[in-house]
């Protein structure tokens, strides 16, 4: 196996978003029915805006396309405004010509839980596995719910939702006791089948964390240090989150 990392380091915010964003319509014209891991949160807003310039400027064709949400919090209606499939549908699905019936994000009303993981499963199988994953990472080196100390072979699951993230959260939800306590993810292993990954991360709180990513070493502490064994993986970031490398 050839381990290719490729690293990005922008200067501003527009380029940030721009280079991602025509990293992902470079994915739709090679292959017009990938499969597109998302994620939502504050990393991913401008990308998306983007992701919606180029589709509507230069007719990025998502008719094709599929969708894979990483997650979704337990508990949380698709139709409340802090549920990822909420936001990722105001954010990007909406604006852009994919079929809806052909994007996916975990129910989170699902009950028990544990039902959906089958469905989750089923589903990107179904789509025929994932082509690109953007990723995005948490300051303690995170990915999706998956938290430091999750086994690299954790598969699909039902993940608490550590106080660092219920902290972050905490506005969107309109308080820390109002966030929920566990999430529908993908698992580390998952998340390591994608063709392609793409990883962004901005701010200087990232850059202790991307510098493992880089540098390692690998441990299951953060997360995502696993991606440096990835066969084909694309870090975009910002001067600031680069500054530890």
């Amino acid at each position: 196996m050839v381990i290719i990392m490729e690293l990005i380091v922008v200067e501003t915010e527009l380029e940030f978003a721009r280079t991602a964003a025509a990293e992902v319509s470079r994915q739709v014209i090679v292959k017009p029915e990938s499969l597109i891991g998302l994620a939502t949160g504050n990393t991913t807003i401008d990308i998306f805006n983007w992701m919606v310039r180029l589709h509507e400027e230069l007719g990025i064709d998502y008719s094709r396309c599929k969708t894979c949400n990483l997650d979704e919090y337990a508990g949380v209606a698709p139709e409340a405004p802090a549920s990822c499939r909420y936001r990722i549908n105001e954010q990007l699905l909406g604006k852009i010509n994919i079929n809806i019936e052909n994007t996916y994000v975990p129910n989170g009303l699902c009950a028990p839980p544990e039902k959906e993981l089958d469905v989750f499963r089923e589903t990107v199988e179904r789509f025929g596995g994932i082509d690109l994953q953007i990723l995005s990472i948490g300051g303690n080196g995170h990915i999706a719910f998956n938290e430091p100390g999750t086994p690299f072979e954790s598969t699909y699951r039902i993940a608490p939702i550590s106080d660092s993230t219920i902290q972050a959260k905490a506005s969107l939800f309109g308080g820390e006791d109002k966030v929920p306590r566990y999430g529908i993810t993908m698992g580390i292993k998952d998340i390591c089948l994608a063709k392609k990954i793409l990883l962004v991360a901005k701010g200087r709180h990232k850059a202790e964390a991307i510098s493992k990513v880089v540098n390692g070493p690998l441990t299951e502490d953060i997360p995502a240090t696993v991606l440096m064994l990835h066969p084909n993986l694309t870090i975009i970031v910002d001067r600031a989150a680069a500054s530890k490398i």
